[in-house]
């Protein structure tokens, strides 16, 4: 059995509870911004100017979502072909 270890710097009271909470919740948010950028490319975009980046942020974020409510077993990128 192998053990990893891993320390947080945080300016939460040492509750072990609501800082698994917190950690748990950050890495629900890293994993959207993961699926964006490698699914979507979105890092890729050249789109800079205006409200066009905002907009297609809008629409990929869209589709994202709609892509989870498919109740399909399959990767993300499956899904979206």
């Amino acid at each position: 059995m192998q053990q990893e270890t891993l320390y947080y710097i945080s300016s939460l009271a040492p509750d072990v509870e609501r800082i698994g909470k917190a950690i748990r919740s950050h890495w629900g948010v890293e994993s959207t911004h993961w699926i964006l950028d490698v699914t979507f490319k979105e890092d890729d975009c050249r789109i800079r100017n205006g409200d066009g980046a905002e907009n297609v942020a809008v629409i990929r974020r869209f589709a994202l979502n709609l892509t989870k409510l498919h109740p399909q077993k399959n990767s993300m990128r499956g899904k979206l072909r």
